[in-house]
C-alpha cells in the first residue's frame, strides 16, 4: 500500500482497467442512445414476465456507465469494483447463450460460427475485470 492508502498497481493492469472502463462507459452510452435495438436482440425472451426488452437495455447501460466510470474514479475500490464488474459479465452472459442458441442477429453477429466466437470472449472479460483490479504483490 501506498502511504495514500490506494493499493499499488502496476503499468500494465492500470492500462488494462483504464481501457476496459472507457470500454464500458462506451458501451453503456450505446445502449442508452445508438444501439437501443441491437441490444435487445441480447436480451433473453424470458426477460418480458419482469421487465421488458428496452428496460433491461436501458437499466444495463446505466450499469455499465457506473461500473466504468468508478473503475477509474475509485481506486481504493477497485478490487471491490472488478469483482462486481466480473458478475455483470457472467449475469449477462445468458443474454450471449441465447443470441447463439435462437440466431438472432445484433452488431454484426449475423451467422452461428461468429455468436459461437463471440462466447469464448465472455470469460476473457471476467479475466480482464478481475484481473485488472488486482492490487500488485510486494
Amino acid at each position: 500500500m501506498r502511504s495514500s492508502g490506494i493499493p499499488r498497481s502496476t503499468p500494465a493492469r492500470t492500462i488494462a482497467r483504464w481501457a476496459l472502463g472507457g470500454a464500458m462507459v462506451f458501451a453503456g452510452l450505446s445502449h442508452l442512445f445508438w444501439a437501443r435495438q441491437e441490444f435487445q436482440a441480447q436480451v433473453p425472451d424470458w426477460t418480458g414476465r419482469v421487465i421488458d426488452k428496452d428496460g433491461v437495455v436501458v437499466a444495463s447501460g446505466v450499469v455499465e456507465i457506473m461500473l466504468g466510470t468508478t473503475l477509474v474514479a475509485l481506486p481504493r475500490e477497485r478490487s471491490r469494483i472488478g469483482m462486481i464488474l466480473a458478475a455483470f459479465f457472467v449475469a449477462v452472459f445468458p443474454g450471449n447463450i441465447e443470441q447463439y442458441t435462437k440466431a438472432k442477429d445484433g452488431f454484426g453477429l449475423s451467422d452461428d460460427r461468429s455468436r459461437l466466437i463471440r462466447l469464448f470472449f465472455q470469460p476473457v472479460l471476467v479475466a480482464v475485470a478481475l484481473w485488472s483490479t488486482r492490487p500488485a504483490k510486494g
